[in-house]
């Protein structure tokens, strides 16, 4: 957009002040949720407890010795009267969760004897994991059982993928999303993940830096910065002031009273405002588009990389699509060039290659993405 920068500092600021400031950026932040049930605290203590009992059956075997009590039939049959009950009260709901934590209590402690016995640790790298995780949702649950409350940090919502913590939205029938959340930043139909991360964060930290990563990948700095409400903060207006970038978004403090010195001038500002709504909505359209046509709103891998790769490739796959689409309509302009005919169609048969590839991958659920 602003071309190319030159080897030399000295020279690249040169070339940055003669340009100024060109182009437009629009920023927002979602959430890529994963494939997992929705999390309890009655069922996380049930799985917990039921992959304790496959623990101690497995430790009791490797020591050849006689296997702890467990009270798995009792406490599945409990579990199974509380979950079938539709609408459970806050009495009854606190009793079976204090059962639950009794039984998994009780078993996590035969789990530390039977260890102590063996002359080597025992388990697996996934049972030894598996054993980890249930710990730490004893942990949280206990506290959060005795102080009363639906809240502690780093709260583990799933036992095979303990990395994915819930994100509130606020967002009406999407009030709790339980994914990864990523910044993204949108120019010209290119949609680029900015930050991805699995802990809730205020995107509107991220303004500064990717308006930086603006300038680093064009070479200049862009003329509006096209946002909600949650970027307008002081030091963001602060520091797009001092770069000279325009924020497309109501200003802070009370409404300007209207004069007739003023009106047209407010009359103006107000159009403004609605014109840069506008031209925020792609980026929702965007989003959409891959929630919708690319499962960005339903990620089946099950490791932290993984799930980041499949979220990327997702990207990936819907900016290669708006390359294609500049491609060919560019093919209009040089069929009078052999050599760019034949670039473009390579060109867009790579990109239907890597579509239908990408395609395969994000929805087919017999294939798995290993990286």
């Amino acid at each position: 957009m602003c071309g190319n920068t030159a080897p030399n500092a000295n020279e690249t600021e040169s070339k940055t002040e003669a340009v100024g400031h060109k182009g437009k950026i629009v920023i927002d932040a979602t959430v890529a949720n994963q494939a997992i049930r929705y999390p309890t605290d009655l069922g996380l203590l049930n799985e917990s407890r039921e992959i304790s009992e496959k623990l101690i059956d497995e430790l009791a075997r490797q020591s050849g010795g006689k296997k702890p009590r467990t009270y798995r039939e009792q406490a599945r049959k409990r579990y199974l009267n509380l979950a079938k009950n539709k609408r459970p009260g806050k009495n009854l709901l606190r009793q079976g969760l204090r059962h639950q934590l009794q039984y998994l209590r009780r078993n996590l402690s035969h789990i530390d004897r039977l260890v102590d016995t063996l002359n080597q640790f025992p388990l697996s790298h996934r049972d030894q994991k598996l054993y980890w995780v249930i710990q730490h949702v004893y942990a949280q649950q206990f506290e959060m059982y005795h102080s009363q409350t639906n809240h502690c940090d780093d709260r583990i919502v799933s036992i095979s993928q303990p990395h994915v913590r819930p994100i509130v939205r606020g967002k009406a029938g999407h009030k709790v999303e339980f994914g990864s959340k990523i910044s993204v930043s949108f120019v010209d139909g290119i949609a680029m993940i900015d930050h991805l991360g699995w802990d809730a964060f205020n995107e509107g930290q991220d303004l500064q830096a990717q308006v930086e990563s603006y300038k680093s990948r064009y070479g200049c700095y862009p003329e509006v910065v096209l946002a909600d409400g949650i970027y307008g903060t002081r030091d963001n207006r602060n520091y797009l002031k001092e770069k000279g970038i325009r924020f497309g978004g109501k200003p802070l403090g009370r409404p300007r009273k209207q004069t007739e010195l003023n009106a047209e001038e407010i009359k103006k500002a107000k159009a403004q405002r609605r014109q840069d709504a506008l031209e925020r909505i792609p980026i929702e359209g965007k989003f959409g588009q891959g929630k919708n046509g690319y499962r960005l709103n339903y990620i089946r891998a099950r490791t932290m990389k993984t799930a980041e790769a499949w979220i990327r490739s997702i990207f990936l796959v819907m900016n290669l699509l708006i390359l294609g689409r500049i491609f060919h309509a560019l093919k209009r302009y040089t069929v009078k060039f052999s050599f760019w005919r034949f670039f473009q169609d390579q060109f867009l048969s790579l990109i239907l290659d890597l579509e239908l590839c990408g395609l395969k991958i994000i929805q087919s659920s017999r294939v798995r993405m290993t990286f």
